[in-house]
């Protein structure tokens, strides 16, 4: 056999996603939970049950296979008693790729794009009794529509393709006029609650006092305010009642933004202390077996030392995001590629040196779904504080119209920092300049005014053969048996390259990677998560000598 059944600690609760509610900055009492035990029917492989946010690919999902282009899952549900204050929603976290969705038979929408959430109000459509939802799914991998890492022909750094319902399903109920959405913008110390939806007179509930207001558009002066980090990640949470409605959320006060070649956080340089983080699992492949699997990988690398997350071309569900800002972990958020992807032209002769072309052509439909999903993401992710970078392109791939995208992007959340292209094929319009380096030493020194990143390096392989998903094949760019080998390299890549850019004005650098991925072995813990491979000890020591480091930079700099 030469792939491995792997197993995470994370699978002991089959429920698991059903007791968590979804959305964690915008939270209701009225809601139920329709993850578990769907009926799916599939034209080539005939009726069968599946198990609940996780992808018919998946072994969680009780299929463990691909059951074609185009199927159908099917659930009846009964409205708890005095469930329904007005109207009913149903609420999609992900589905890849397309979604047409009916209650009782009768149409409810349709949905495009595989990694944004959706919702319909499916009061009209609901009966007395029993009700049953009905999602027909159509999934072609088409590379006009965003895809991430998933290939046709899986191997080395690209892996298994999913489809399907891949994040919670859930209803909740809500008054007549009830509140749609917020939009949270923080300073160093105030807040502005900007609403969508409900009733015009408002109360605030924050930290023990009562704010009424009128309108959709609140600022409040915070004194004394707590600032947000990664040292100490303080979430302030509040209550906002509209009319018959209530919602629970947070805020954090924290500010980014870039000065002087550095990038500063709540005012002060900063050093982004990162690693890449793929976002799969060798059971659930895009969702662990349940959130335990995302906090366990956001407080490993803490422990490691690490303060930054490179979430790699994957837009995760809303808890996820919620661990990162309550455990104190950044995050540099990039967008779901879309397009062909060619090896030579995109990786090979860019890491020999031929990093200059132009923005390649896209398709109307292809340009339209990006912009369109990476907007909705951007909206989706902007009450979170720790997210604080969007990369739009890495290494090119289906890179297209990248000024004009920065620009919009740029207008659209200025809170942010635009990275428009990691690694290469870099344009004029860019909040920071992007390199990736692997196949030679780390040589880095900052020119100009933006800051510097190293959003991709390392990338070495240690395979732990009982952990690993591949047998035969091990993937990565330098290889090693041991792990104190393993360690020791590391340690001397960060020492000896590292950190003397740093001091020469490098911002971050983004280690490759939290995990072994499939045929990738170059993570700092196996695909199971059974096995981390280097030491706290070591790593912390490393954490210290690039702040070092970094600090010699930012004072030689200020000589200069």
């Amino acid at each position: 056999m030469e792939f491995q059944k792997l197993a995470t600690p994370f699978e002991n609760d089959p429920d698991a996603w059903g007791k968590v509610y979804p959305r964690p900055q915008l939270r209701r009492d009225s809601w139920f939970s329709l993850c578990g035990e769907w009926e799916l029917c599939a034209a080539e492989k005939g009726v069968s049950v599946i198990r609940v946010p996780f992808a018919p690919e998946s072994r969680l999902s009780g299929i463990g296979h691909s059951v074609g282009e185009s199927y159908v899952y099917k659930k009846s549900f009964t409205l708890p008693e005095g469930f329904n204050k007005g109207r009913v929603h149903i609420h999609f976290g992900a589905v890849d790729n397309i979604a047409h969705v009916k209650i009782n038979g009768k149409e409810a929408g349709d949905h495009e794009g595989g990694y944004i959430p959706f919702s319909f109000d499916i009061t009209h459509l609901l009966e007395e009794n029993e009700n049953t939802v009905e999602v027909i799914v159509t999934d072609e991998t088409d590379n006009a529509y965003c895809y991430g890492k998933q290939a046709k022909k899986r191997g080395g750094m690209w892996y298994t393709p999913i489809s399907g319902i891949w994040q919670s399903v859930w209803l909740e109920s809500t008054p007549e006029c009830y509140i749609e959405d917020i939009k949270i913008t923080t300073t160093m110390s105030s807040v502005t609650i900007e609403t969508a939806g409900g009733e015009d007179g408002k109360k605030l509930m924050l930290c023990g006092q009562e704010h009424c207001y009128n309108g959709n558009v609140f600022t409040l002066e915070i004194e004394n305010g707590i600032l947000w980090s990664p040292e100490n990640p303080h979430l302030y949470d509040f209550t906002l009642i509209s009319g018959e409605d209530r919602v629970q959320s947070y805020f954090a006060l924290r500010t980014i933004e870039c000065k002087d070649g550095c990038i500063l956080l709540n005012g002060k340089p900063f050093y982004f202390h990162g690693i890449l983080d793929q976002g799969y699992y060798p059971d659930g492949i895009f969702t662990p077996g349940s959130p335990k699997g995302y906090e366990y990988d956001i407080k490993t690398m803490k422990a490691l030392g690490f303060n930054t997350l490179r979430k790699h071309v994957k837009v995760e569900p809303d808890i996820f995001y919620h661990y990162c800002d309550k455990i104190g972990m950044l995050v540099f958020q990039d967008m779901v590629n879309s397009g062909k992807y060619r090896y030579v032209r995109d990786t090979v002769l860019p890491t020999i040196g031929f990093k200059k072309k132009r923005d390649r052509r896209a398709s109307e439909k292809r340009r339209v779904h990006f912009e369109k999903t990476l907007k909705e993401m951007t909206r989706l992710l902007y009450n979170h504080p720790s997210v604080c970078l969007y990369t739009i392109f890495n290494e090119g791939w289906g890179q297209h119209n990248a000024e004009k995208l920065y620009k919009k992007m740029k207008e659209t959340d200025p809170t942010r920092i635009w990275n428009t292209a990691s690694g290469w094929f870099k344009p004029k319009k860019s909040d920071v300049d992007s390199e990736h380096v692997y196949f030679k030493k780390v040589n880095l020194t900052r020119k100009g005014e933006k800051p510097l990143l190293l959003t991709e390096f390392g990338g070495y392989s240690c395979k732990i053969d009982e952990h690993s998903f591949n047998l035969k094949k091990t993937y990565g760019y330098k290889k090693f048996t041991d792990c104190d080998t393993f360690s020791e390299a590391l340690e001397t890549l960060y020492k000896t390259e590292v950190a003397p850019s740093g001091e020469r004005g490098l911002s971050g650098s983004i280690l490759t990677q939290v995990s072994d991925v499939e045929d990738e072995t170059n993570g700092l813990v196996t695909y199971d998560r059974q096995v981390v491979k280097v030491s706290e000890e070591r790593m912390l020591k490393i954490k210290e000598m690039l702040k070092s480091a970094f600090e010699k930079g930012i004072i030689s700099n200020k000589r200069k």
